[in-house]
């Protein structure tokens, strides 16, 4: 049998660096969990937006929450799902033509999002809004875009 000279030293620098690499996976996951990209939100969202594009009503109340609430910087603080519907489906659903989801980033039960939209008129303008998520159903988005002057929509006249 060959012996292998160590050190206490050694053993103890050795013992050490195992032991703090082993406390640092232990955290590693539970550090990551907040921070992983969750593709089912993703999907989600992308599924609103394709509800959106395709004018598919049905989808579109599929994907909300009972509970949905919509906030904007155009004076919507946290309205109802059915006040959304009446205020920004309805009045939107045939301005739109198409989105291009620039980025998504979902995480836990939440997601942000950053697109532009082309609208029917060949204008085109571009939102971030953040979602919260919950059981496979959005339950609360807030939009956040340009002043009135520079964000068309169906109401605008620009």
């Amino acid at each position: 049998m060959t012996r292998i000279g160590l050190s206490r030293r050694k053993a103890l620098q050795s013992g050490a660096c195992a032991l703090a690499g082993a406390a640092g996976l232990l955290l590693t996951p539970r550090a990551r969990a907040g921070t992983e990209r969750s593709p089912t939100n993703e999907e989600i969202v992308r599924r609103w937006y394709k509800a959106w594009e395709k004018k598919d009503q049905g989808q579109f109340e599929a994907l909300m929450a009972d509970n949905f609430t919509f906030t904007s910087a155009a004076g919507d603080d946290h309205i109802s799902k059915s006040a959304f519907k009446t205020q920004c489906w309805d009045t939107q659903i045939n301005f739109i033509d198409r989105f291009d989801l620039e980025r998504v980033f979902a995480s836990g039960n939440e997601a942000l999002v950053k697109y532009l939209c082309h609208t029917r008129n060949g204008k085109s303008f571009r939102n971030v809004e953040y979602f919260r998520l919950r059981d496979g159903k959005v339950e609360s988005i807030e939009c956040y875009f340009g002043g009135k002057s520079t964000f068309p929509s169906a109401v605008s006249k620009g």
